[in-house]
């Protein structure tokens, strides 16, 4: 896959001239992404259908443009088509806080094209001095109020604007787990490649800005196919506030969501099935109904190369999750810290600890046989927390290629202490211009 992005960079200098003005008119960037990860033995005295598997290795592949034009002052169209190839460990299943978000829920052998993001982003300038805009994927460089109204509408990830974080938040060059790189508990709308319709706005004045959002879901929970009319909807609103901490930038989010569909009380689904006696299937009580949710998200830079981040969360335990994964309650911290003081300025070591918990009656539907969006052992006769233990080193030897070392360890995987504990191991190249 390498070969196709350094033929996308011999365009770039064509198509990503600077007009002469403030605003870049027209720019094509390109990344290309390969993770091999893999397992090896670990305790599975028994398995389901959503288990992870023992001894196995996977790859995963995507190579994605991003083609972008300023239709008019202030306003960003961008593309972005994307080929995808490869699985996750065990098809992606078998941990809440799966070990790669580079591995979407849909795996397939041979490449296949979709188009992850189609948008129109327009900024509405409020005051308060110009900021200078640096090129980047999906960003036109530019000058920019600092005061401003931002809106997006059309497709995109809702953590392409919600729930960011500087130092975890991209699979392709920083944390690989699901719950380190996103709140664990935040059951963001999103297709099985984890991007959505939807409009969202911020509103920046000062240190603040306010994010409102509205996301279609899935047709069903962890479906393929996105609604279309918001008639199962996503509401997602946010605060940040950022600050300097002796002369060190940080900042605070808060992000809250209300999941508007089809979904399951737990509660109901054993009880339909003890009536029954049939197999517990959540499928079969799903009914319309909102399911909430809140999180924490904070970075802090603490010297000129180390900073630090926490993640934390919690939603109705009672109700099944929809597209994201199997956490009710989930607490991450960890660090990022830059290799300058070892003489190489561009490599990053990271650390990360994460817990996911769900609830009581989460933890009988499991036991009962149910299955999750990513977890379900058949049975779980003794519950515990999932953990995660996350480090990696990307070491950059030259532009525009990274190689990255990544090992986690997760104890309890699925909720389960039968199960494990699980090392694994992964190797992950990219390159991006």
């Amino acid at each position: 896959m390498l070969p196709l992005l350094a033929v996308c960079a011999a365009s770039v200098p064509a198509c990503a001239q600077d007009t002469g003005s403030d605003a870049q008119t027209i720019a094509v960037h390109a990344q290309a992404t390969l993770v091999a990860q893999g397992v090896g033995g670990f305790v599975s005295p028994y398995a389901g259908p959503n288990s992870l598997t023992p001894r196995q290795l996977k790859e995963t592949t995507d190579v994605t443009v991003y083609a972008g034009v300023r239709p008019w002052a202030g306003a960003e169209l961008w593309v972005n088509p994307e080929i995808d190839q490869g699985f996750g460990l065990s098809n992606t299943l078998g941990a809440a806080g799966f070990p790669s978000a580079e591995a979407y829920k849909v795996g397939k052998s041979a490449p296949y094209l979709r188009l992850q993001r189609l948008f129109l982003r327009q900024t509405i300038g409020l005051g308060g001095g110009d900021g200078a805009i640096s090129a980047a994927a999906n960003q036109l460089a530019g000058l920019q109020d600092r005061n401003r109204l931002v809106l997006t509408v059309g497709k995109f990830g809702v953590g392409d604007v919600f729930d960011t974080n500087r130092y975890a938040h991209d699979p392709r060059g920083d944390f690989l787990n699901w719950s380190v790189v996103d709140t664990g508990s935040f059951d963001y709308a999103a297709d099985a490649w984890g991007y959505s319709y939807g409009v969202a706005a911020e509103w920046y004045q000062g240190p603040w800005t306010v994010r409102l959002g509205l996301f279609n879901l899935s047709k069903v929970p962890n479906g393929e196919v996105l609604e279309h009319d918001f008639s199962q909807n996503q509401l997602v609103g946010e605060i940040e506030h950022r600050h300097s901490i002796g002369g060190r930038s940080g900042a605070v989010r808060i992000t809250g969501f209300r999941n508007r569909g089809r979904f399951s009380r737990f509660d109901e689904a054993l009880a339909l099935a003890e009536r029954t006696g049939r197999p517990v299937d959540a499928s079969l009580t799903r009914r319309r109904m909102d399911r909430f949710g809140i999180a924490l998200n904070a970075e802090q830079e603490l010297t000129a190369t180390l900073g630090v981040f926490l993640r934390a969360g919690t939603t109705d335990g009672a109700i099944e999750p929809y597209d994201f994964t199997d956490i009710d309650r989930t607490l991450a911290v960890g660090l990022s810290l830059s290799g300058k003081g070892w003489g190489r300025s561009t490599d990053t070591f990271g650390l990360a600890i994460a817990d996911n918990a769900i609830s009581a009656v989460h933890k009988r539907y499991l036991a009962a046989g149910g299955i999750g969006v990513l977890v379900g052992d058949g049975q779980l006769p003794h519950p515990g927390d999932e953990q995660v233990i996350e480090a990696y080193y990307a070491w950059h030897p030259r532009a525009p290629l990274t190689i990255t070392a990544d090992c986690q360890r997760l104890v309890n995987p699925g909720y389960n202490r039968d199960r494990g504990p699980v090392n694994v191991f992964a190797l992950r190249v990219h390159a991006a211009i």
